[in-house]
């Protein structure tokens, strides 16, 4: 059984900082890519920024130069510096991680959730 376990989040004003991690629990061979989404109120889920075994990432633009993703493969965590944050940055941020390989196979996996709000 494998578990994604998020932490992080909280409340921060404007121009603040946060860091979200995320660590994949479980007998785990290998993960292909991790990263993060989000939902705000009312909006569907999107991506924010993913990072795949090698290092290559991906952003939203909405969030590019002010957030970094970044990984270690040994721990199976992710984490998600996020600088200069907007109000509109709030939403719940949910760790992700896809192809990862378990006995049982390849299955995709998703964490609970982690709320970050954003003040003005």
């Amino acid at each position: 059984q494998v578990q994604l376990v998020e932490s992080g989040g909280g409340l921060v004003q404007a121009g603040g900082s946060l860091r979200l991690s995320c660590a994949a629990s479980g007998s785990i061979f290998r993960i292909i890519a991790m990263g993060w989404y989000r939902q705000a109120p009312g909006k569907q889920r999107e991506l924010v920024a993913t990072i795949t075994s090698g290092g290559s990432t991906n952003y939203a633009d909405s969030v590019k130069g002010r957030f970094t993703i970044s990984r270690d493969n040994a721990k199976n965590t992710v984490y998600l510096q996020m600088n200069s944050l907007k109000v509109e940055d709030t939403a719940v941020y949910y760790c992700n991680a896809d192809g990862v390989y378990t006995i049982a196979g390849m299955k995709e996996y998703w964490g609970q959730g982690t709320q970050v709000t954003v003040s003005s």
